[in-house]
């Protein structure tokens, strides 16, 4: 059974503080072939499409394509603000291995 991807509430303020939900943005979480582990991540504002699942919080979203959603089953999105940047983070059950970067993994 797929769980939906949870969003932290430090994610959603985030993209609060950004101005995101303002602009009619949300917040894309997709998985992608490629990079050094097999699969990456993308995330950017984008617009909201058709057929995406859509988590709401705070006034704001984050959308998640229907192809990319088996590979974040019960992943949990987050906003990390540490020394080496701030960015938003997938902690991703799914995911056997990942890289240094962070952005790639595989399963």
């Amino acid at each position: 059974m797929q769980l939906p991807p949870k969003v932290t509430d430090r994610a959603f303020e985030r993209l609060a503080e950004i101005g995101a939900g303002d602009q009619g943005q949300a917040l894309r979480v997709a998985v992608e072939g490629g990079g050094c582990s097999g699969f990456q991540y993308e995330i950017k504002l984008d617009d909201i499409a058709d057929g995406d699942l859509v988590l709401e919080g705070n006034g704001q979203k984050v959308v998640v394509d229907d192809v990319s959603l088996p590979f974040l089953s019960g992943a949990v999105i987050d906003f990390a603000d540490e020394l080496i940047g701030a960015r938003f983070v997938i902690e991703n059950p799914n995911a056997t291995s990942s890289c240094g970067c962070g952005t790639s993994f595989s399963m």
